[in-house]
């Protein structure tokens, strides 16, 4: 792949670097990528929706008339799915809406998620990112690197200052580099992660 420039935080470059083509340089797999996000997506859920069925409702225990001679259609419960409080059939009852996906997966759909990132242009590299605790100054370097819509900040460390600078803003994501995932790199329209960062990243990938 080709160089990168390396900005700081006033958005002037500072140096370049050049990405890993194994992980930033590869051809994005749209199938394992969907798969992940489908995968992520349904861990949000937590699967608790129920319904009760005609056993489990209250009621019904008498047969409402008799079999013959009413002129009516025979029914056995008030509590059959077609009758006023009765049971739901074929409802939701509690389950998992978890998936399996292989290790291997998972790595080739974050590698596919960067790619797309370096691709399209949406990833800057910091030569380190180092403010007070006050989110106007965070703001400051968002508005240096023209950033406005959602942004996914990577860092090799998290800090006390950089969690409270950035906690009141909407559309940044904080991750140190051991917590990135394909969900949230996927999911913000830029990405900005240190220098230290990438070469942490590119190790562990």
């Amino acid at each position: 792949m080709e160089k990168l420039q390396v900005l700081n935080t006033k958005g002037e470059k500072v140096s370049d670097i050049k990405l890993n083509n194994e992980i930033w340089g590869i051809e994005p797999n749209d199938a394992v990528l969907y798969d992940a996000l489908r995968l992520a997506r349904n861990n949000f859920r937590q699967g608790t929706a129920d319904t009760k069925t005609r056993s489990e409702v209250s009621g019904g225990g008498r047969k409402p008339w008799r079999q013959k001679g009413t002129g009516r259609a025979r029914q056995g419960s008030t509590r059959a799915p077609h009758w006023p409080g009765g049971g739901v059939v074929f409802g939701p009852h509690p389950r998992s809406y978890a998936i399996k996906m292989n290790r291997k997966e998972r790595r080739l759909a974050l590698k596919s998620a960067l790619a797309y990132k370096a691709i399209e242009s949406n990833l800057i590299v910091l030569d380190k990112l180092e403010v007070s605790n006050k989110t106007k100054d965070f703001k400051e370097i968002l508005k240096s690197l023209n950033l406005t819509k959602k942004v996914l900040v990577v860092v090799d460390e998290l800090t006390d200052e950089l969690v409270l600078s950035s906690r009141n803003l909407n559309n940044v994501l904080l991750l140190s580099v051991d917590e990135i995932n394909t969900y949230d790199v996927v999911y913000a329209d830029a990405m900005i992660i240190t220098e230290a960062a990438v070469k942490k990243l590119e190790e562990v990938l």
